[in-house]
């Protein structure tokens, strides 16, 4: 079970409407007095980007202490030609305080690159946005027997950037999220001991690069699948310290993982 603060995060990928963002943000934000503190856990959600505002309305107005997320980011932190994206200043405009980079999606379905994952991670870094990081590899690559080689490569990226090198203190901005691809929206999940093996080798690789202390204190969050009938025993694991959900996210099941997650992390 985790020492470090639990962070849940709600992903509600291209899913919603301003009528059904609104709804979920205030079924969130309503349930805040059943919640536990945002000092023994960090909430947060991920709407699509044209609901920022909206969400983050319906959150101030009840004085809710979860935290907005943008779901991608723009390779140059303060924009310019770059038709489609929105860049990490705006993000911050807006009252993101968190950032997703490297989503499956993004990696998979997009094509994005190593190099374009590299650009992301040191605009959302240089623009003093949290960065939730996304790592994770495939069915054929699991059963390929490389479970761990695709995770370690795409972490590189994370490695390379030049700010961790000498502000190492941004560590504490950075959450790591391990979402296996061949769990995410299929219905499989890793079992408890298939994401903390990967977790313990993801914690030992950021000690490798950086520092025991700093790996001791970054948090390794869990994706792929979670619900609330699967998310105790996930949460139990020494070194996963919290989720990146995303079908569930968008029911009101979304506030029962909160609150299951938190309270082990609480009693750790």
């Amino acid at each position: 079970m985790s020492i470090r603060k639990v962070f849940v995060g709600g992903n509600h990928k291209c899913n919603g409407s301003v009528t059904a963002t609104s709804s979920r943000a205030r079924l969130l934000a309503e349930a805040a007095p059943d919640l536990p503190s945002s000092d023994d856990v960090d909430i947060v959600i991920a709407p699509p980007a044209p609901y920022i505002l909206t969400t983050k309305a319906v959150l101030d107005e009840h004085g809710s202490s979860a935290a907005v997320a943008l779901q991608d980011v723009a390779i140059a932190r303060e924009g310019g030609a770059h038709t489609g994206t929105v860049a990490a200043d705006m993000a911050a405009d807006l009252g993101a305080a968190w950032v997703i980079v490297g989503h499956s999606e993004r990696r998979h379905v997009y094509g994005e690159s190593d190099a374009h994952t590299r650009a992301k991670i040191a605009a959302v870094l240089d623009a003093d946005l949290g960065l939730i990081y996304c790592v994770g590899e495939t069915l054929e690559q699991r059963e390929g027997g490389d479970a761990f080689g695709p995770v370690a490569a795409q972490m590189a990226a994370l490695f390379d950037n030049p700010a961790l090198a000498t502000k190492p203190e941004l560590w504490a901005n950075i959450v790591v999220a391990y979402e296996p691809v061949w769990a995410i929206g299929t219905g499989k999940v890793a079992s408890p001991e298939q994401a903390q093996e990967i977790h313990t080798q993801l914690r030992a690789a950021v000690a490798a690069a950086t520092s025991p202390d700093i790996a001791a204190a970054v948090r390794i969050i869990y994706g792929g699948s979670v619900k609330l009938a699967n998310c105790a025993e996930l949460i139990a694991m020494p070194d996963i310290d919290g989720f990146l959900i995303g079908g569930a996210s968008l029911k009101p099941e979304f506030v029962d993982i909160i609150k299951t997650a938190a309270a082990a992390g609480a009693s750790a």
